[in-house]
């Protein structure tokens, strides 16, 4: 049976995927969509990275403490680029990242 650290990481972590797609998505539609390139590289990059992450938790996979190492970081990197943008997406994925690296602390302590 999965604890509640578990259940909340893997619901944590679809609402970041979520947030991210969205995000870029988004960001694509923008008048400078220049100035987002890397908003929407680190969207894309983190929507991945939560997706393995997920599967790896799913799977209660030995690897999941090192995926759950570079999601952590990945969620950081991509918050604290969104931030800088005042889109109400980019700042409402800011608090999914910042959500899902907090997550995904905790369960990492719990291991």
């Amino acid at each position: 049976m999965k604890s509640e650290i578990t259940n909340n990481l893997e619901h944590v972590l679809i609402k970041c995927i979520t947030a991210c797609e969205t995000c870029a998505t988004m960001c694509l539609q923008e008048d400078d969509v220049k100035m987002m390139v890397r908003c929407i590289m680190l969207d894309r990059d983190c929507a991945d990275i939560c997706t393995l992450t997920a599967r790896f938790v799913a799977r209660n996979s030995q690897h999941a403490k090192h995926v759950m190492k570079e999601c952590i970081e990945i969620c950081r990197l991509c918050e604290e680029e969104c931030r800088k943008h005042q889109h109400d997406h980019c700042q409402k994925c800011a608090d999914a990242c910042r959500e899902c690296a907090e997550a995904c602390e905790q369960w990492m302590q719990q291991k």
